[in-house]
């Protein structure tokens, strides 16, 4: 499956809209986007159409925090399923970058 990435300024922020599979084959376009984004300024990503995502996923966030921690600026992951939760609690990322439980969608 492919992977579609949009992204758009709303309220100072960069606010990335995922949909699609992260695996292996996509993580690398996800990269692409998403830690410039970090260094330049704070983001929320939109996961509400990711259904599928394995540990090359996982990595690409790591790299998105430690991008964050070097400039100083924040990202926030929002609209995660329950199953992709489960893949951060599991590895314990959950406890290191934040998921916003409250938020699903958004304008897309």
């Amino acid at each position: 499956m492919d992977l579609n990435i949009r992204q758009e300024q709303l309220e100072g922020q960069t606010h990335i809209y995922v949909a699609g599979e992260i695996d292996t084959y996509t993580a690398p376009k996800l990269r692409q986007e998403l830690v410039p984004a970090v260094e330049a300024g704070d983001v929320v990503v939109h996961l509400d159409e990711v259904h599928y995502m394995d540990s090359t996923g996982l990595g690409v966030f790591v790299g998105a925090l430690k991008a964050a921690k070097k400039n100083e600026t924040s990202f926030t992951l929002i609209g995660v399923s329950e199953r992709i939760r489960r893949l951060f609690e599991i590895t314990g990322l959950s406890s290191i970058i934040t998921i916003d439980n409250g938020v699903r969608g958004g304008a897309q």
